[in-house]
């Protein structure tokens, strides 16, 4: 039997958001706040981190920050979720007026921003009701309830400090403070948002270019 294009984007989306949450349930019950282990020396750890707003550990204005970050979220993915729709039912006109299929690597390339999106809304949605906090010295467990709807905590875990050391002592201003080249905590959901971008940036910008020009004319 033959599986459409559709419902193929779909499975990839849930493969996505399943890797995604059961990576971060593992952590979230097994290991305290700060925890961390060596995965590739010092160069990729993973460490349990919370945060509560935008990806990489951002925060966004308290309480009604949170609120407003994650109604935007769902928000987006549902933009997403009815954009990636109508692209495969319906293609996109081409420059005679015809309708043309939508590239693949496109949707692909939309539907994984959109599993990402997806990943991370669930954590505010439905964390802060079926889990325990995580504390520095307690890990969590299932049952438990530690904020409203919306207000649940985002599970973060890989990070990669590349770069870890010392500016040297006679260096004004920053002397002796700790350098990492990149210090982010995040997660797959956070991943999956990033490498779609930069796919479709690098790689089906003609796609969006095209759609310009339509809308334009």
């Amino acid at each position: 039997m033959r599986i459409s294009k559709g419902k193929k984007l779909l499975i990839l989306g849930i493969i996505l958001v399943v890797i995604d949450q059961v990576i971060k349930i593992l952590v979230k019950t097994n290991m305290c706040i700060g925890e961390n282990f060596n995965v590739l020396g010092d160069w990729f750890k993973i460490l349990f981190v919370e945060n509560e707003g935008m990806a990489f550990g951002m925060k966004f204005g308290g309480n009604v920050g949170k609120a407003c970050l994650s109604i935007f979220r769902i928000g987006l993915f549902g933009f997403l979720c009815w954009w990636i729709s109508s692209l495969v039912h319906k293609g996109r006109r081409g420059p005679s007026g015809i309708s043309a299929a939508v590239p693949t690597g496109a949707l692909v390339g939309l539907t994984v921003i959109a599993a990402g999106a997806f990943g991370n809304i669930i954590d505010s949605l439905l964390y802060g009701q079926i889990f325990s906090a995580s504390t520095t010295a307690e890990v969590a467990s299932f049952g438990g309830s530690y904020a409203p709807v919306l207000f649940g905590k985002v599970v973060d875990m890989f990070y990669f400090p590349l770069i870890d050391t010392y500016w040297p002592e006679w260096m004004p201003f920053v002397g002796g403070n700790r350098f990492v080249f990149f210090e982010p905590v995040f997660n797959f959901a956070d991943s999956c948002v990033s490498v779609g971008a930069v796919y479709l940036l690098f790689f089906q910008y003609r796609f969006f270019f095209s759609e310009e020009n339509e809308n334009q004319k």
